[in-house]
């Protein structure tokens, strides 16, 4: 049976890309994580390093240990936690991620909800776009994610249950209200990162025009302000507008478009008291959001 002190060592590795590094973080001398990884290679029968120049990398065979490693630790520390919310709500802890547009408007109001009722729990809060909260989620390191997904979004892992949150429209920002998209082929776009553009690019297709992208950036914020400037013009949904809206950014829906928001957690139902809780209050959070307008925003003729 492998040793979870060991497995604790060969994830750090990993992480940190070293031994020297690991051994700083978990207060190790160098010799002692040697020492660990040398005992775990015994055990599984796999060389799992290998040293390259000065340093030392993973084999094919430590990368899959390093990840299994990860998923089991995230584990036991989420066991840790929902064993704690059982002894009662008045103690423990809840771990949320969430992505940048859900915190500046779902996720204030869930979660002063959930420590006006639980004034005991903690709750915890990283931002993070939904792919690496699916992956904390999955290593234990969450107790709920908050994510979207466009009907083209590949499926969740397995163990990954989705709870529907709300439809999150989509909107064109510029200075005057649009048409629709068709209109605007000729115009200078503000799009996301690579990473983050392809429902715009999508839409575009769909459109029958390729955008012409003039800025990229991530942050809400400085896209509206790009728009307000003139610049160019870009789409953002309801939570976005929502979280932050600019004086002369006008929204004009684009109907038909949509990401779909749910709050996702791991394993088979049901969920630990203090992840119920929160997912009854994101629940509601979103009730209320669906419900308030958004800014200046208009329906298309």
């Amino acid at each position: 049976m492998l040793d979870v002190n060991r497995l604790r060592v060969i994830d750090a590795v990993a992480r940190t890309g070293s031994v020297t590094a690991a051994a700083k973080e978990l207060h190790y001398s160098q010799p002692s994580v040697t020492h660990h990884i040398s005992r775990l290679e015994a055990e599984t029968g796999a060389q799992l390093l290998q040293r390259v120049g000065r340093g030392v990398r993973l084999t094919p065979a430590g990368e899959l240990l390093a990840e299994r490693a990860a998923e089991i630790l995230g584990r036991i520390d989420a066991a840790g936690a929902e064993l704690s919310a059982h002894i009662g709500l008045s103690a423990g802890r809840v771990r949320l991620a969430a992505f940048a547009s859900a915190i500046g408007s779902l996720v204030p109001a869930a979660v002063a909800t959930l420590a006006a009722q639980h004034p005991g729990l903690q709750i915890s809060l990283t931002d993070t776009h939904p792919p690496e909260a699916i992956e904390l989620l999955r290593t234990g390191k969450v107790d709920v994610a908050i994510v979207f997904r466009y009907d083209h979004t590949e499926p969740e892992p397995p163990g990954v249950r989705l709870h529907h949150l709300l439809d999150d429209r989509v909107y064109i920002l510029s200075q005057r209200p649009e048409p629709g998209l068709a209109a605007l082929r000729d115009a200078t776009w503000i799009a996301g990162c690579e990473r983050c553009r392809s429902h715009l690019l999508s839409m575009c297709a769909d459109a029958g025009f390729e955008p012409r992208i003039g800025y990229s950036s991530d942050d809400m914020v400085v896209m509206q302000a790009l728009v307000v400037a003139g610049l160019g013009v870009t789409t953002q949904t309801g939570l976005s507008l929502r979280a932050h809206h600019i004086d002369g950014v006008i929204a004009t829906e684009l109907p038909g478009w949509e990401r779909h928001i749910y709050a996702a957690t791991y394993g088979e139902p049901p969920d630990p008291p203090a992840t119920a809780a929160l997912l009854a209050a994101l629940v509601d959070a979103a009730r209320a959001a669906a419900a308030a307008p958004c800014g200046s925003a208009r329906s298309r003729p």
